[in-house]
């Protein structure tokens, strides 16, 4: 998708460390935000630093304050290499973080959780990583980044599936609250079958090679739609994981032919 001599090898490494950073800092972020609510009390899943007192609130506050700040330092450095308009991607990347969990009226408590992942770890991630190479957008990078941003959503469609009964007890309204035990178990269908789908819109015919994931994908769906629930879910978090790396190198192989 773009030429070996516009490829800065400088301006994907800050993106990369942007994107790692942000990731680090929305995961201390609802660590913090999660546990002074007291939501992740009757957690199944692994122990989180907050709730399990490991860690003082205060400490895991900061923590994520100070992945932010290297997010936006690294940021700067990648917007005078590319355009100023980054800044404001930046800005509002930061401000979803925080907001997703945290604040007076966080959006994750509400079903829209889902939405800003799919926006910031899909479209943004996916597209702004191609703007600050080529400064342009085409079709092409939109339909790649969606399968990004399916994954990252059935990464959380997973959790908040082993999570949706307390969830619902504390008042925490994700979208597998919202939509039910069968309706979150197709929307991860949903999530997997778009990653395919947008994969040959944006590489065609050697979107084929994302095919080689199908051994992940299809026994992940199988335990989904089957109904694992609470702890079975853990090892299929983990598997969906895996599923999002190796589609994502095999998307990347695919469109660099």
């Amino acid at each position: 998708m773009i030429a070996g001599q516009d490829w800065s090898p400088l301006r994907a490494s800050l993106a990369l460390f942007v994107s790692l950073a942000l990731q680090v800092g929305v995961n201390y972020s609802n660590d913090y935000s999660d546990g002074v609510r007291g939501t992740d009390d009757s957690r199944v899943g692994p122990i989180r630093l907050t709730a399990s007192g490991l860690a003082k609130p205060a400490d895991v506050k900061r923590a994520a304050f100070i992945s932010f700040f290297l997010a936006s330092l690294a940021g700067l450095a990648l917007a005078a290499l590319s355009s100023w308009w980054i800044i404001l991607i930046g800005v509002a990347s930061i401000a979803a973080a925080w907001r997703y969990t945290g604040g007076k009226n966080p959006y994750g408590y509400k079903g829209l959780g889902d939405i800003s992942v799919f926006i910031f770890f899909g479209l943004i991630a996916t597209m702004g990583t191609y703007y600050v190479q080529t400064h342009e957008l085409t079709w092409e990078v939109l339909f790649a980044s969606i399968p990004m941003g399916s994954l990252s959503c059935a990464l959380l469609a997973i959790n908040n599936l082993r999570d949706r009964i307390e969830d619902e007890k504390v008042g925490k309204k994700t979208l597998a609250v919202r939509i039910g035990d069968k309706g979150s178990r197709l929307y991860f269908l949903a999530l997997i079958l778009s990653a395919y789908i947008f994969a040959f819109l944006s590489a065609q015919l050697w979107a084929a090679i994302t095919l080689v994931t199908l051994p992940i994908s299809l026994p992940l769906i199988r335990k989904v739609l089957g109904g694992a629930t609470g702890g079975a879910l853990i090892p299929l978090l983990a598997l969906t994981g895996k599923l999002q790396i190796l589609f994502a190198l095999a998307l990347a192989f695919a469109l660099s032919l």
